[in-house]
């Protein structure tokens, strides 16, 4: 009898041979197994799909996790501060002539308004009346008035003293002297300090934009 046989059974229950009986493995283990090879596939088969899609459309994905595509050069709004200065070529004060004009019915106010610019450097020519054109029909501070080629030379720089006077050319006028017309609600030239400040403002270099560079 062998060792393995239980005590009290022989025959047919009797074992022989020195090896144990084999269990079978449940089938549950093998079909976990077998699913989770299967999902780990199709997952390896999708990353691939998408790898494939990226390639043959030229990066469309990374456009729209909002990375730029242009990368040329862009010019900055605001300029940088090692930008190059382009200078701004107008006249100064003496060489522009000034005819100051009264339109109101306030007497003298010609002469002040004259010797005013003149201490602020202007060079004056008449002194007087407005013309018919003009007199008692200003109802504005004052009208700026020059010759076509004074709309951005001696205009602007006038209008740093009078800031709230119209601009007007005249076509067929002659000459590069600008008339001062007084108007009616006209009290005084813009105070010394703050047409100062205007006036270096107006004649300071511009900014010359510099174009911004992308990194891709």
């Amino acid at each position: 009898m062998s060792m393995l046989t239980p005590p009290g059974m022989g025959g047919q229950y009797r074992i022989t041979g020195d090896k144990y009986p084999r269990m079978r493995r449940r089938r549950g283990r093998r079909l976990a197994v077998v699913a989770v090879a299967c999902v780990a596939a199709l997952g390896l088969i999708g990353w691939g799909t998408l790898q494939l899609i990226d390639v043959f459309t030229g990066g469309d994905k990374a456009s729209a996790a909002g990375t730029p595509e242009d990368c040329s050069p862009k010019t900055n709004a605001s300029p940088s501060p090692s930008a190059p200065m382009t200078p701004v070529a107008l006249p100064a004060p003496g060489q522009i002539t000034v005819n100051v004009l009264n339109a109101t019915t306030r007497a003298g106010l010609a002469k002040k308004t004259a010797d005013e610019l003149k201490k602020r450097g202007f060079r004056i020519g008449e002194v007087g009346n407005a013309s018919k054109q003009y007199d008692k029909k200003v109802k504005a501070t004052g009208i700026l008035l020059g010759p076509t080629t004074a709309l951005k030379t001696s205009l602007p720089v006038l209008g740093t003293q009078l800031t709230t006077a119209e601009r007007r050319t005249d076509a067929a006028r002659k000459g590069a002297e600008v008339d001062l017309i007084i108007g009616d609600a006209f009290k005084t030239l813009t105070p010394k300090a703050d047409a100062a400040k205007a006036l270096t403002k107006l004649t300071a270099p511009a900014p010359t934009p510099t174009a911004s560079k992308k990194t891709c």
